[in-house]
């Protein structure tokens, strides 16, 4: 079997966007435009402040600038016969430059005035809270007659759903082993994404959400440790929310060729792990072995058998190095499959059942 490993990390779901609402101006709030806890598209009306103010403000800024209008026009007719009656020397230089300096004044005056309609007008605008995103809101925190102040009052909340983002911390050493994979070219991938993830909920028996990783910090956390990751993970039904807690499986591996062997026919001796196996000549050998992961209730065997040899799977207790057993011919069962490493049938040699056929009493 080609088998490929996958390292498990405790994460929690997070937003990938989230926005406090708070209102661009002071005032009183008179309207409601949603349902506690609904989807809401960006640029959605969500609460009203009293416009009524900002109406009244806006209608004496665009009064003001009428009137700047009406003064610049007539500054402008006075430098115009101020300039005729200058060329008839009518009047004196400093006359007709105090009457261009009063021109220009008024024209600066005008677009201060124009400044303050495009204020006053953008304020009114304030006076609808859209939303500037889609997603989920909270609850309305201010209820209508209620004042609000600008900048600081919270009146609700809105979180992004889709795509959810899956936040995790991993420890250094599996980061080491990340980076030198990298380098040397063995990382495991994906046809159809870099870093593929797969992440199963608290009840769920099975990874069933897909996404990919987006994101590793820059650098570790002194204090603990480890380094922070995400994941963006697919979620176009909504069901999963900001603050769930998951499981993530990483590609830890490429692929490579492992047999399977019961977990009952492995154990430990001081501080290697070992299986009995049975050569040519009837007598039960140690063999020390390199686990790896689970895989349909057996248990792979990265290096220390070979496709040819004959483990014991059953009397394990009783079998005794350099002593001769009776070797019955026996069948490894597989059981479901495992999370922890992913399977691939392939054309090698190394395959589980053949290396494992003997039992021992």
């Amino acid at each position: 079997m080609r088998v490929t490993d996958w390292d498990d990390y405790v994460g929690q779901f997070i937003a990938v966007d989230s926005v406090d609402l708070r209102p661009r101006v002071s005032g009183y709030l008179v309207a409601v435009g949603f349902r506690d806890g609904q989807m809401v598209n960006k640029g959605q009306s969500l609460f009203t402040i009293d416009p009524r103010p900002y109406q009244a403000s806006a209608e004496q800024a665009r009064g003001q600038m009428a009137r700047a209008q009406a003064t610049l026009v007539n500054a402008d007719a006075e430098a115009a016969r101020g300039r005729t009656l200058l060329a008839s020397h009518a009047i004196s230089q400093q006359s007709f430059d105090t009457l261009i300096a009063t021109d220009r004044q008024v024209a600066a005056d005008l677009r201060s005035a124009r400044g303050a309609v495009r204020s006053a007008e953008l304020n009114l605008t304030f006076t609808r809270v859209t939303a500037p995103i889609s997603g989920r809101i909270s609850d309305r925190r201010v209820a209508p007659g209620n004042l609000v102040t600008a900048d600081q009052t919270v009146l609700s909340n809105i979180v992004s759903l889709d795509p959810i983002r899956f936040s995790f911390t991993g420890s250094e050493a599996l980061y080491l082993k990340y980076q030198r994979e990298n380098q040397a070219g063995t990382r495991a991938s994906s046809r159809t994404m870099a870093n593929p993830v797969e992440v199963r909920l608290q009840d769920e028996p099975t990874w069933r959400w897909r996404g990919h990783m987006d994101f590793v910090d820059n650098a570790l956390d002194p204090g603990s440790g480890t380094i922070r990751g995400r994941a963006l993970i697919a979620n176009p039904t909504h069901f999963l929310t900001p603050g769930m807690f998951g499981h993530l499986r990483l590609l830890g591996s490429g692929a490579y060729p492992a047999l399977l062997v019961p977990e009952a026919s492995i154990f430990t001796d001081q501080e290697r792990e070992v299986v009995f196996v049975v050569g040519g000549d009837g007598v039960a050998r140690m063999k020390a072995v390199e686990l790896g992961p689970r895989v349909a209730g057996l248990r792979a065997i990265r290096q220390g058998l070979t496709a040819g040899d004959q483990v014991i799977i059953e009397g394990v207790q009783r079998a005794q190095a350099g002593h001769p057993v009776h070797v019955v011919r026996g069948r490894i069962v597989s059981g479901p499959a495992e999370p922890a490493a992913q399977v691939e049938a392939g054309p090698i040699a190394s395959s589980a059942t053949p290396a494992s056929g003997g039992a021992g009493r």
